[in-house]
């Protein structure tokens, strides 16, 4: 894509998740209908969260609304957080993953959340006066900014994370040079993202809504592993995760059913679609 089609490609999404940051109260979200990345209102987002692997702990000591329903994995368990270490969140929303990375760091460490959609940024940073209110901890804070430039200076992080959230990116290889950029030498990157089998039906990939719900954007699995090393990175692996796109389109979302439709009669989503845990890590 060009230089508009790029600018185009990121107004929507943030147009889409600014939607989503919008929506009051605990747990809602909504772009594409009723939800995004599958996820549905109310309890099913913590459902979904559970279905993806986060423990009842982690998300019981979230502040309210900091869980929208926009995971497809769970990079804070994969990174292995050890106290001290310095954490990155490329497109952080609502600060999710980030207040998890902030008590696995702990009083020394420091977790730190990158979004370019301004309204998310405000509720991250709302409920940020609540987690050092429950935790007692001062470690997290949130930036805004373009995950293909990132406002972070060389060899700042000790370990970059992503839930969902590059497939997102017009321009992939740009995010994964960056990702490179920011970690220390010997850093490790672990990213959660939607990932293709095969190729998405054309109708599929030219549908905004499909973008915005996190499945348009997404490349080929071999596509990222060849976009990291490319970056620099060394010891890429992927492990694929398909019952997290089976437990995304458990609740019968409308976008979900529209690709469904799309698809070859008898497949699922899990057939063109599925969740994948990506690690690497700087030499």
């Amino acid at each position: 894509m060009n230089v508009q089609d790029n600018e185009q490609v990121r107004d929507a999404v943030r147009t889409g998740y600014a939607a989503i940051a919008s929506q009051e109260g605990e747990e809602t979200s909504s772009c594409c209908g009723t939800s995004c990345c599958g996820a549905d209102t109310g309890d099913n987002a913590t459902a979904l969260a559970e279905a993806v692997g986060y423990g009842a702990e982690d998300l019981a000591s979230l502040p309210e609304g900091a869980n929208m329903g926009l995971s497809c994995g769970n990079p804070t368990a994969l990174a292995e957080l050890k106290e001290g270490e310095v954490v990155v969140d490329l497109g952080s929303g609502g600060g999710f993953d980030v207040f998890i990375a902030g008590r696995r760091v702990g009083a020394t460490g420091r977790a730190v959340g990158v979004d370019m959609t301004a309204e998310m940024l405000s509720k991250a940073r709302r409920n940020a006066a609540t987690y050092r209110e429950r935790t007692g901890l001062d470690n997290v804070e949130f930036r805004l900014g373009e995950i293909e430039s990132l406002p972070l200076p060389n060899d700042f992080a000790d370990v970059v994370i992503s839930n969902c959230v590059i497939n997102l990116s017009p321009e992939k290889d740009r995010v994964w040079r960056e990702i490179a950029r920011v970690l220390k030498p010997g850093g490790r990157v672990a990213v959660s993202d939607l990932a293709l089998v095969r190729p998405l039906p054309e109708d599929i990939r030219s549908m905004v809504e499909a973008l915005v719900g996190c499945v348009a954007g997404a490349v080929l699995i071999e596509e990222t592993e060849r976009s990291m090393r490319d970056a620099g990175l060394v010891d890429v692996s992927v492990e694929r995760k398909d019952e997290y796109v089976d437990a995304m389109t458990h609740w019968q979302d409308p976008l979900y059913e529209r690709i469904v439709a799309a698809l070859p009669e008898g497949s699922k989503v899990s057939d063109c679609v599925t969740s994948a845990n990506f690690t690497g890590r700087k030499v």
